[in-house]
């Protein structure tokens, strides 16, 4: 791991640590921000009703989710899986956050304004996080390359089975003759 990614990943997760922890304290002011864009959810994807209906536990979860994922990736375990579930539970309260927020003067405007470019932001670098592959190739550049050399296999197999085949047909042409002559 570079020296970039010993400090970088850690200062990512940080923000995304202590968000998970308010999350997972304050659930109860959570769940009651949740609730609307739960709603929403189930709106436009009814089977989602079961899984969202106990605004408490969505909030847990997400709380719990967004903390396991920072401290995965603040410490590089399974960096790329965790950007990943960071995204999606950054991306939820980024809408729940800005939804919720007061809109009634200019300056809470301009604050909430402000949280969700913050918020953006954040989701951006942990994109870039997800992609980051530690300097070592892609699973679709290995199975691209996998797939190429069994390609070369399988033709160099056919070609050395090609030269076998006529070899085994001249010997065969010569034990026919050599019978037939005698």
């Amino acid at each position: 791991m570079t020296l970039v990614r010993v400090f970088a990943r850690p200062l990512l997760a940080s923000s995304f640590v202590l968000t998970g922890i308010d999350r997972l304290r304050n659930t109860e002011a959570t769940a009651t921000a949740l609730r609307p864009t739960l709603d929403r959810i189930n709106k436009a994807v009814p089977a989602t009703a079961s899984a969202t209906s106990n605004e408490q536990r969505v909030a847990k979860v997400l709380g719990a989710a967004h903390l396991g994922a920072a401290v995965l990736l603040g410490i590089g375990r399974f960096s790329r899986v965790s950007a990943l579930v960071l995204v999606a539970t950054s991306t939820l309260n980024a809408v729940v956050e800005f939804n919720s927020a007061d809109s009634s003067t200019s300056k809470t405007r301009k604050d909430r304004r402000n949280q969700l470019l913050k918020n953006l932001s954040l989701i951006g670098a942990v994109l870039l996080a997800a992609v980051d592959t530690n300097g070592r190739p892609s699973w679709a550049w290995r199975a691209e390359h996998f797939a190429e050399d069994a390609r070369r296999n399988a033709l160099a197999l056919s070609h050395d089975t090609r030269k076998s085949i006529k070899k085994a047909e001249k010997a065969v042409r010569k034990t026919a003759s050599e019978v037939t002559g005698s």
